[in-house]
Order: C-alpha cells, then structure tokens, then sequence
C-alpha cells in the first residue's frame, strides 16, 4: 500500500510540467502566428506633402542665401552698385521716352492743315465754309479762329498793343485748322491741293514737317534704348556671373564634400541660383530708387520750362507697369547671370 501511493505521487509529479508546458504552447501559438518583422519599407508621399516640403527647402535655400550676401557687407554693397547704376541708365532712357511721348501727345503731333481764307471773307461766310468742310469724311476735326481771335492771340504772344493800336483795321483773315483722317505722307499734299483750290481759301499750308522730325526723332530714340538696355543687360550678366564664380571657389570645399555625401547638381546649385536672384532683385530695387530720384530732381527745372512755353506737361515717372518691368527684368538677369556660370564653373567643381 505505501508503495503504491508514493507511486502515484511521483506520477502526478511528472504531468504536471507537461500540463503547464502545454498550457504554455496552448498561450504561445498565437503569437507564431503573427507576421515577420520587416526591414525598410516604400510609402508612398503625397502630393501635398511634397509640396510643403519643397516649398519649406527653397524657402530655407533663399533665406540663407540672403543672410550670407550680408556675410560679407562691403563686396556686395559695391556689386550691388555697379548693378544699380547699369540698372539705372536703361530705367532713366525708358522714363524719357516715355515723357517724349507725352510730350508729342501734348503738342499734338498730329498733322494739320491751316487753310488761311481771303481777307474780305466776313466771319457768317467762313462759319459756313468751316461747316461744309466740317461734312467731309477725309476730315476727323475742323477749328474756325476768326480774324479777332487771331488778333487777340497775336497781341497776347507778341505784346505789340502799342504798335497794333494804330492800324485801322485788322490785317489778319480767318483761318481754318483742319485735321485730316489719314496720316500717310502721300495722300497728305494731295489732300491740301484740293482745300487749296476752294475759292474762300488764300493759301493752304501742311503742318507736318515738324511732326516727320519729331516722330523719326523718337523712332531713333526708341531703337537706341533698345540697344543701349541689351548692352547693359549684358554688363549685369557679366558682374552677376563673375560675383557667382567667386563664389563657387570660395566655397570649393564645401562643395566637393557635398558631393562625396551623395548630394545631386541641382541640390549644389540652388543657394548659387538664389544668390544671383537676390542680387537681381536688390539691384533693381536701388536703381529703380536712383530713377526716381533723379527725375525728382528734374520736376522743377522741367515745369519751369514748360511754363515759359504755355504748356501742361508735367514730368513723369515710370509708373506701375514700368517699375515691375524693371524690377522684374533685373531679377530675371541675376537669375540668368547666375545659372550660366554655375553651369560652366561647377562642373569643374568634383571629387577627385
């Protein structure tokens, strides 16, 4: 009997780590059943997401391309000088065409035909010769000055009241300024033979040598800016890609470090490319200041000299549309004057 129950004993001794170790598979089975463990995944990024993150790098990329212009302040207060000043010359030429402009508008460089009527022409007559030509579809604008007016307009611009007053009555006749639908130079003489034969008209004289001159004057003026502004857009090329070489040697090492990290071409060129921009922009800003100023200077000279001729003009400034335009054209040749020499400079720039 003892034997048998010091048997049993030890049996129950021995199922009952098996139990527990069963019990234990039984609790580690689902979690063999669980899946691997990966290495480096692909996710795919979204569109927005990206976005942020180039708009967050070119942003850093140009903020600290603007701090390190100030790095050095001296050499880039003079390049941006030299820039200004190139800036400034073809801003100053467009401004003075554009008052050239309205100066012509203001003269009214239009030609005209002054038809000078006979003498004994009384005022109802040349009323009603200004009316029936006033009828003719060759003609935009008819303009009576009667004898009195041309008078009073004589004794006004010359100050002869005491030489005048002895006259008996008045020299002047009645005149009539018309203006003419076309403007071809050909059909223009042709034009003032016929008003010149009306038997009311003395003489007929064509107004319009003074405005051939003034109009081949500003073509000339036109072309001429045009050419000075790309030879100075040319010299903001030069100085915007010599500053930018400079630039590259300096930071040489830096450059081919980032290079053997892995760093790609466009990665290296774009704090160069902000530079340029930067230059561009801040020059076009100063120059577009040096415009102003300086025709600032010029309003009262300018409005004097208007005043002596009894004229309206007034000076003006480049305006909204031209100060984009000029602001906008410097950055555009920073920007440009940068890329062609960090194309050709950099790829001398490798790892060796």
């Amino acid at each position: 009997m003892p034997n048998r129950v010091e048997e049993r004993r030890r049996g129950a001794v021995r199922q009952q780590p098996a139990s527990k170790a069963t019990r234990q598979g039984k609790q580690a089975q689902p979690q063999q059943t669980a899946a691997p463990q990966k290495g480096a995944e692909r996710h795919r990024i979204k569109f927005a997401d990206a976005r942020r993150s180039w708009i967050r790098n070119h942003t850093d990329v140009a903020a600290n391309a603007y701090h390190r212009l100030w790095a050095s302040p001296l050499s880039t207060l003079m390049t941006l000088a030299v820039l200004a000043i190139a800036l400034a010359l073809p801003g100053a030429l467009l401004a003075g065409l554009k008052n050239l402009h309205g100066l012509s508008e203001d003269w009214g460089a239009e030609p005209r035909i002054s038809l000078y009527l006979h003498t004994n022409i009384t005022e109802t007559k040349a009323e009603q010769v200004s009316r029936e030509l006033l009828l003719r579809d060759d003609l935009s604008a008819v303009e009576l000055i009667s004898a009195e007016q041309g008078l009073l307009e004589f004794r006004r611009t010359t100050g002869l009241d005491d030489v005048l007053k002895y006259l008996s009555d008045n020299p002047l006749p009645s005149v009539i300024v018309v203006l003419p639908r076309g403007k071809d130079a050909t059909t223009l003489p042709l034009l003032r033979e016929q008003l010149a034969e009306l038997p009311e008209v003395e003489e007929a004289v064509l107004d319009m040598a003074w405005v051939q001159r003034l109009t081949a004057f500003v073509a000339v003026s036109e072309r001429g800016v045009i050419v000075f502004g790309v030879l100075l857009a040319l010299a903001v090329l030069m100085v915007v890609g010599n500053t930018i070489r400079l630039l590259i040697e300096n930071r040489r090492d830096e450059i081919i470090v980032a290079k053997l990290v892995g760093a790609t071409n466009a990665w290296v060129r774009r704090p160069f490319l902000y530079t340029g921009a930067w230059f561009g922009l801040l020059g076009g800003v100063i120059a577009w200041v040096l415009v102003q100023v300086s025709l600032m200077l010029l309003e009262p000279p300018v409005a004097q000299l208007a005043e002596l001729y009894e004229s309206q003009f007034e000076i003006q400034g480049l305006g909204w549309l031209g100060s984009l335009l000029l602001i906008l054209v410097s950055t555009l040749l920073g920007l440009a004057g940068a890329w062609l020499a960090v194309g050709r400079h950099l790829r001398e720039v490798e790892p060796r």
